[in-house]
């Protein structure tokens, strides 16, 4: 894969499963409630960072169920610029479309939130963290999966 998948061309491109849609369907929703035509959409596809841009083409093959290229990190940069929505959200639904991988979940949401901030944690503290989760609730066994 080309470091700009998310780029016009290259006949034979990765094919998403017509029932996994979800980044197709978040952004194609996303355009029609910000009111913005594909054109001016696209246009503000660009990572501020990188320069990376998404273009037309592309957006238009994701949205119409056509075959592209899975995104790059910095094309779901670009994305989310343009969707005015965060990288995680689009990660989670490329991950869900291009590779079967579902995104946490939880019923408050707030599983979500604290998974996302343990990055931020030291080591030790993460390990401190899981031994007081640990003596709250049994940890899982495969049994219980």
């Amino acid at each position: 894969m080309s470091a700009m998948a998310a780029t016009d061309g290259n006949p034979g491109e990765t094919v998403s499963g017509p029932e996994r849609t979800q980044l197709s369907d978040l952004i194609r929703g996303r355009r029609a409630e910000l009111r913005e035509s594909l054109d001016v959409f696209a246009a503000k596809a660009v990572d501020p960072d990188t320069g990376t841009r998404v273009t037309r083409g592309w957006i238009y093959r994701l949205e119409t169920g056509q075959k592209v290229t899975p995104p790059v990190y910095e094309e779901l940069v670009a994305l989310a610029a343009a969707a005015r929505l965060s990288v995680e959200r689009l990660q989670d639904a490329a991950g869900a479309q291009f590779h079967g991988v579902e995104p946490l979940r939880s019923g408050t949401g707030e599983a979500v939130a604290y998974v996302r901030k343990l990055d931020q944690l030291p080591a030790d503290q993460r390990e401190r963290l899981l031994r007081l989760i640990d003596s709250m609730v049994a940890p899982q066994t495969d049994d219980d999966q």
